[in-house]
């Protein structure tokens, strides 16, 4: 695990090179750290490691960790023309700002004690909340930081009651062996509080609809690479737990999990709905994520024996989907300077070059064929049918309006008349391109072979 932290840890003294390479030298560290876990990781590990009591890796973290190492790079390269007009310490701080989340990321995912991992599960907090409020284009970024941290902090409190009550119960905190020892049966009452506390901070953190106002407006404020890892990783560290405490809560009745499935699934349909009222493209990505994560959740609480390969597959396939919509979104705006819907329309006449990344990026966002996406999709939807056959009218709903909203964004930034103000547009540069080759080229590589991203 060391040979995965290490490198990290000194992505950030890198920017203390001179002003030329500033970018240069995080960059090809941070690719240095992506290579390393495609060559050591493998998804097939168990939990277990002789050489560290602390830290480990499974086939439940090794994909999540591959996910975040693959987007550290490319989010320095996502916003090096943002930070263009920066001095030289406010991006040596940026930068460190973003390997120190990664660095928390890593931790947090390959904790192997559940107090450790609570204790990174809330130190992505601060890194995250400086990149919002700090690099944020507008006043409200504030507000959205303000959102963040009273969700964030106010769902994990109960989180933390509960991993003490863990303790005093069974006398360790080793996933490894809690794994292997059944909880203790109490009330019906007792069981219920004891389970949503368990589950309440990471509901909120992949967000459960209900409890994801702070996500739209996080997105909204934040740089491109706030977003990007807020989509891409963050989310999936909610998933993440749950797939973890679920494996331990065995002594909760599945008729519990009624109501949090229900909502998970009218969420997802009615995230999708909002999402044709949207106005702001940023917002409307987010929204979308919350859609899709939606029905991870309604995955993970299903508890079927898809549960662990449908949730893992659908969680790297949206990271991926995401994070290239947002860019795109931000290449948009780095050349209109609005994010408004109506005034980036007919964005085809100017950059046909980025159209055809927004057509590849929306086909993967609505699941077709053959895309990786599309793998995870069925998996989850099967998953949900096995638990129950009415499912599919949530879920086929919730399909549909995902491919109508998706087409309503690509036609709506796209197609349509050009606005006389963009008339003079820059032309698409090759870091552009480059960026979109590396969100596509993990996605088509995992729909030839989608076991590398398999929890069974």
């Amino acid at each position: 695990m060391l040979k995965i932290l290490l490198p990290t840890a000194m992505v950030g003294p890198t920017t203390l090179t001179p002003n030329k390479t500033i970018w240069l030298s995080p960059t090809t560290c941070a690719t240095a750290v992506m290579i390393i876990p495609l060559l050591t990781l493998n998804p097939s590990d168990t939990l277990t490691n002789p050489s560290n009591q602390a830290l480990g890796s499974d086939q439940y973290s090794s994909p999540l960790m591959m996910l975040s190492c693959w987007l550290l790079p490319l989010m320095l390269m996502a916003s090096q023309n943002a930070m263009s007009t920066t001095l030289a310490p406010q991006i040596q701080m940026f930068i460190s700002i973003l390997a120190t989340l990664q660095l928390t990321l890593l931790m947090a995912f390959m904790a192997l004690d559940l107090m450790l991992f609570y204790i990174m599960f809330e130190t992505t907090l601060l890194p995250t909340l400086v990149t919002i409020s700090r690099w944020g284009a507008r006043p409200e970024r504030l507000n959205a930081g303000a959102y963040f941290l009273f969700y964030t902090i106010t769902s994990s409190i109960p989180l933390m009651i509960s991993i003490l009550m863990i303790h005093n119960l069974i006398g360790t905190l080793s996933l490894p062996i809690l794994q292997l020892t059944p909880m203790t049966n109490h009330p019906p009452w007792t069981n219920t509080l004891f389970w949503l506390s368990t589950l309440v901070a990471f509901l909120v953190k992949i967000p459960i609809y209900g409890l994801h106002l702070w996500l739209p407006k996080a997105h909204v404020e934040a740089p491109i690479a706030g977003s990007m890892v807020l989509a891409a990783v963050l989310l999936k560290l909610g998933g993440y737990g749950m797939l973890r405490v679920t494996n331990l809560l065995t002594a909760q009745v599945n008729t519990t999990y009624l109501p949090l499935l229900t909502l998970a699934l009218w969420g997802a349909l009615t995230t999708s709905l909002i999402c044709l009222r949207q106005t702001d493209l940023k917002s409307l990505i987010a929204y979308s994520s919350v859609s899709h994560m939606a029905l991870v959740t309604a995955t993970i609480l299903a508890r079927d024996h898809l549960t662990p390969t449908g949730s893992m597959i659908l969680m790297v396939a949206h990271g991926l989907t995401s994070s290239m919509l947002f860019c795109l979104a931000n290449f948009n705006y780095e050349r209109t300077h609005t994010r408004t819907l109506i005034t980036t329309q007919g964005m085809q006449l100017t950059s046909p070059a980025l159209t055809a990344w927004w057509f590849l990026a929306c086909s993967m966002n609505m699941a077709l064929p053959p895309t990786f996406n599309l793998t995870g999709e069925l998996t989850v939807i099967t998953s949900l049918f096995n638990w129950l056959d009415i499912t599919v009218i949530l879920t086929g709903l919730s399909a549909f309006m995902t491919a109508v909203y998706t087409l309503y964004m690509f036609s709506a930034t796209q197609q349509w008349t050009l606005p006389t103000n963009a008339t003079l547009l820059p032309p698409t540069q090759t870091r552009e391109h480059l960026l979109m080759l590396l969100h596509l080229l993990p996605s088509a590589g995992l729909t030839t072979n989608p076991k590398l991203t398999s929890a069974q």
